[in-house]
């Protein structure tokens, strides 16, 4: 009887630790946590998680709602933004989250200068502590989607006690969102555990592990034995389409405002040439790549703002080799002078296709018959450095909204201060200021006017080239719930469950 007990006793013990507990499983990269320099997707998400920020999208919408932030005013003119800061944040040491920590962090993203600081520091001239939970931003223009900068981790406060305020911070922050860090191993592992001082709901469960995979073929076996309970970036596209036939695992597929597309770096020989660039643009078979490699799970893109978005205008040429030759010509190459390039990729961060894609594409200029290919990779780390520091001329990137505007899919491209960030180091004062006047429209058949006169004249000068737009997908087993793939692209680990 004892011995019949103790096992139940086990029992009870090993289906309360599976309840509590869900493995996710991945092939991305975390790059940094610190807010001030993080600019990648799941880094970005990981924090959304662990921290709070000033303002959310209500669930599976693009509405922005009230987070740290109670309210706001504006002054008549638009360029005074007054915050009124709830009064029971906390940061997972007991810390308060008030006027001073929020001038703290703005303020340090600006000086640093990180990745993402531009959203800030393109639109911020400067910050006040009004009162302890009165937070006041001065802008320099104005700009009617500045609250929804607001939603991304760039703005999200950050623990002066724990935060340096001279440097980037390589460790986990403290967190102050539904969960917390309780261990990080780089590459292998990262837990969140639920953090007792978040103000707002528990997590319906208590750990998540994330376990990091190196390819897609790892992932889906680690799904397919159990080894995790949910799959999310990167599986192949054939692999998502067989597991919408594996009993007891459920496939979710949705829209994404996820866009993809080649940089070409307008300062380096011999993209620095409008004709080199229009005769690659010319030569891409987007279509190829879209069905032979993501099986149609994705669409071709003619345009930076994805299709869907208010704005959106198809501004690229389709493919037209013909063309490409005759502008080949005219910029001195021939099938005996080919024009020689390299092109760039990263082999892990969007998973294991981009490989494949990269073939594509040298085989798509290729067809010229006046261009070859020499194709080169490096892993993250190292590729993000080459696109800041200029090595690259042509190279492929992604794009996951910083907030749901198309501004974010123009601003961060084609102003200065972002197109360093990017890479592409293009400089256009008529294109700067015709978004800065769409920033301070407020009617939006007016800021469409503007925006869709900014896609032409990006169409003409072809800093980068819109190739596809992708979908959103997560692989799990059906006793998971809570899965929701949001038009903001925040996957919200804390709403998952076991049923």
């Amino acid at each position: 009887m004892k011995k019949l007990l103790v096992i139940l006793g086990l029992l009870l013990v090993a289906f309360s630790f599976a309840s509590s507990v869900i493995v996710v499983g991945t092939t991305d990269k975390i790059r940094t946590l610190d807010p001030a320099n993080c600019y990648d997707y799941f880094s970005s998400n990981i924090l959304q998680n662990v921290l709070a920020g000033p303002v959310d999208y209500e669930v599976g919408t693009a509405n922005i709602k009230p987070w740290l932030f109670e309210k706001w005013d504006v002054s008549s003119d638009g360029l005074v933004y007054t915050f009124y800061i709830r009064k029971d944040a906390y940061f997972e040491d007991g810390t308060q989250i008030d006027a001073n920590i929020f001038k703290f962090s703005f303020d340090r993203v600006m000086r640093l200068n990180g990745d993402p600081a531009f959203l800030l520091s393109d639109v911020v001239e400067k910050t006040e502590v009004v009162d302890k939970f009165t937070f006041k931003v001065h802008l320099k223009s104005k700009f009617s989607a500045f609250v929804s900068i607001l939603g991304y981790t760039v703005a999200f406060p950050v623990n002066p006690k724990v935060t340096p305020e001279d440097r980037f911070s390589d460790i986990a922050p403290s967190a102050s969102g539904p969960y917390r860090i309780s261990e990080w191993i780089r590459d292998v592992r990262i837990v969140l555990e639920e953090n007792p001082k978040y103000f707002g709901p528990k997590p319906k469960t208590k750990k998540i592990i994330i376990q990091f995979y190196e390819n897609s073929q790892q992932l889906r076996l680690a799904l397919e034995t159990g080894e995790i309970d949910i799959a999310y970036r990167h599986l192949d596209p054939r692999d998502i389409l067989d597991l919408q036939n594996v009993s007891g695992i459920k496939v979710y597929l949705g829209a994404s405002p996820q866009i993809r597309y080649l940089v070409l770096n307008v300062k380096q020989k011999p993209f620095d040439n409008p004709l080199v660039r229009q005769a690659v643009a010319l030569s891409v078979d987007r279509s190829a790549i879209v069905k032979d490699i993501f099986v149609d799970l994705a669409k071709p893109l003619y345009s930076m703002i994805p299709a869907g978005m208010w704005s959106h205008e198809d501004v690229f040429p389709k493919r037209d080799l013909q063309a490409a030759k005759e502008i080949l010509k005219i910029a001195g190459y021939s099938e005996k002078n080919p024009l020689v390039i390299d092109l760039w990729y990263t082999p892990s961060h969007y998973g294991t296709t981009e490989a494949d894609v990269a073939q594509v594409l040298k085989s798509s200029l290729e067809e010229t018959g006046m261009i070859r290919v020499n194709i080169k990779y490096a892993e993250w780390s190292t590729y993000v450095e080459y696109f800041l520091n200029g090595t690259m001329g042509l190279f492929l990137l992604g794009w996951y909204p910083d907030y749901l505007d198309p501004d974010d899919y123009l601003w961060p491209f084609l102003s200065v201060s972002g197109a360093k960030s990017l890479g592409s180091f293009y400089e256009n004062q008529i294109v700067e200021d015709l978004m800065v006047a769409g920033r301070a429209a407020t009617n939006q058949e007016s800021r469409e006017m503007i925006y869709k006169l900014v896609q032409n004249y990006h169409a003409a000068e072809m800093p980068y080239i819109p190739l596809w737009q992708g979908s959103a997908d997560c692989e799990a087993h059906d006793y998971i719930k809570g899965i929701i793939l949001e038009p903001t692209q925040i996957f919200r680990y804390y709403l998952l469950e076991r049923k």
